[in-house]
């Protein structure tokens, strides 16, 4: 079982983190989260505390061992990585999601022949040759790129370092499965036939999601709501709280109409 932490009271909300990172990621949202939800914040596999089998590294493994470690059903936010095993859990089984708010994440991290708005392939193959050498490295690159450009980069990156040292370090193989799911995954074939209320958030400045990816995203799901936030990069949940907050409750409002 996937290690988890619960807080809050009210209706279940389900966090996952993105690459590399832990639960503690979180922390700065704790009081404002659970001053409305009840709140479930899913450590993947081999990262926190979470044990790893590379016997069960897809994408679908990892969408079910989080399954099993969630609330009956629930709303769920995904950051990043976290994101795309979101995406898997609510194709996979959507009556256990009320909906999906992704954010900084999309069914496809890497360019394709039609598919502009992401990263090019090379820079995840970097980070992973360098893993092997030097993870605590390839982790301080990683952070670095996240707040790159971005309003409040200083402070992010500090909150993004501090998480990373609350928790257990994430375990190497856990480190390359995690890379190889951002590297070869694409969900855009599936995610039309998206079954639960979805709603997307970007940052303007992300270095890793571009913004445009919200217009990409927008044909892909014409009914879906995709709002970039000017100014974030990365991890627009810690540099814009408050816009963050009030998407997160207007989509809890949309997901009960």
């Amino acid at each position: 079982m996937l290690a988890s932490e619960t807080f809050g009271e009210g209706r279940d909300l389900v966090l996952l983190h993105g690459w590399g990172m832990n639960a503690g990621v979180w922390a700065p949202l704790r009081e404002a989260l659970g001053a409305h939800w009840r709140v479930t914040a899913i450590e993947l596999p081999g990262h926190g505390a979470s044990p790893f089998d590379p016997r069960h590294a897809t994408l679908d493994d990892w969408a079910g061992a989080c399954l099993a470690a969630a609330p009956a059903r629930a709303l769920w936010l995904g950051w990043s990585l976290g994101g795309l095993v979101a995406q898997q859990a609510a194709l996979r089984e959507p009556a256990r999601l009320r909906g999906l708010l992704g954010v900084a994440t999309t069914p496809c991290f890497v360019t394709r022949d039609d598919w502009t708005c992401a990263m090019d392939a090379t820079v995840f193959e970097g980070f992973a040759g360098q893993l092997a050498s030097d993870g605590e490295r390839t982790l301080a690159r990683f952070l670095a790129l996240q707040v790159r450009g971005a309003e409040a980069a200083t402070e992010t990156l500090r909150v993004l370092r501090e998480s990373l040292r609350q928790r257990p370090a994430p375990q190497p193989g856990a480190l390359d499965a995690g890379l190889g799911l951002l590297l070869d995954t694409d969900l855009r074939g599936h995610l039309p036939a998206l079954q639960v209320p979805s709603q997307w958030l970007f940052g303007g400045r992300d270095a890793l999601v571009p913004a445009r990816a919200a217009d990409c995203l927008a044909e892909l799901l014409p009914g879906a709501g995709c709002l970039p936030i000017a100014g974030a990069g990365h991890a627009p949940f810690l540099s814009h709280q408050a816009e963050t907050l009030r998407a997160l409750h207007d989509f809890e409002v949309r997901c009960d109409d």
